[in-house]
């Protein structure tokens, strides 16, 4: 079954739930689920039971999608997400994003755990996107393009829209709330970087490096939607000063950063 015909399947399956108008879409990292105990008038989704949705296997994802009221907004939650690490191809990491958008979603914050390169961040640290470097190696539009979703060759020059940065600098202003901005350097991961790598990712222009988001930002540009990224320092990837690290100390950092980050969200979602 190709790609528009499994979109159309799960946002039936999706609208047969929740059928009232969606105005903000949420993608959440490891460790930042919290925000759902947020959300009123929850109507929670398993993935297992959306057509076409994978499993996410990985923890600190609960996997699954929670629609409801968060600061008079309608908004959808992805409390989990799917990675290139995991086995999954790109269309398949992907294909939340695309059935987001089939809803009618045009805004989607998409939030992510990172290590920081920049030697002025501090775990705990959010940071907001500003641009990033892929450095997966692949690229979820590679292969046959469906012109009803986008241009074969889309354009890239602000991936992270302007005016929903300016929204997330100046709700942090209002809340008092300390963020960096800097740019995203995805890997394939499961492995965490070498001290080489580090070097090689921060002399090229990255500021935190991950294992996700950007195959999800380049969907939603290639659709259309305005995109913005919010990372939560959990750890600092210095080549000259690397600790060994595990994915249980990067959920518990941000378990730690969870009140900030709740806030954040919830003022961009009420300015949106």
């Amino acid at each position: 079954m190709d790609l528009l015909k499994r979109m159309e399947e799960a946002k039936a399956f999706i609208l047969g739930k929740y059928s009232e108008k969606i105005d903000v879409a949420i993608i959440l990292g490891s460790g930042l689920g919290g925000i759902v105990n947020d959300i009123e008038e929850q109507k929670t989704i398993k993935y297992s039971d959306i057509p076409g949705f994978p499993e996410s296997t990985v923890k600190g994802h609960a996997g699954e999608m929670i629609i409801g009221k968060l600061r008079g907004k309608t908004v959808l939650a992805m409390n989990g997400r799917f990675h290139y690490y995991e086995g999954y191809d790109m269309e398949t990491v992907t294909f939340p994003v695309r059935v987001i958008k089939a809803l009618g979603i045009k805004d989607i914050i998409i939030t992510n755990a990172a290590g920081g390169m920049n030697p002025n961040f501090e775990p705990g640290d959010l940071m907001i996107i500003t641009d990033h470097i892929n450095m997966i190696g692949n690229n979820p539009l590679i292969g046959g393009n469906f012109e009803e979703l986008g241009p074969r060759f889309p354009d890239m020059s602000c991936a992270y829209n302007k005016e929903l940065r300016k929204i997330a600098l100046d709700s942090a202003q209002d809340l008092g709330i300390k963020v960096q901005q800097g740019v995203y350097c995805p890997v394939s991961g499961p492995t965490y970087e070498t001290p080489a790598e580090l070097n090689m990712l921060r002399l090229i222009g990255g500021d935190a490096v991950g294992m996700s988001t950007v195959p999800e930002v380049i969907v939603a540009n290639h659709m259309s939607m305005r995109v913005l990224g919010i990372s939560c320092i959990t750890d600092m990837a210095l080549a000259d000063n690397l600790e060994p690290l595990d994915h249980s100390r990067v959920v518990e950092t941000a378990n730690r950063a969870m009140a900030k980050f709740i806030s954040l969200v919830k003022e961009i979602v009420e300015k949106i």
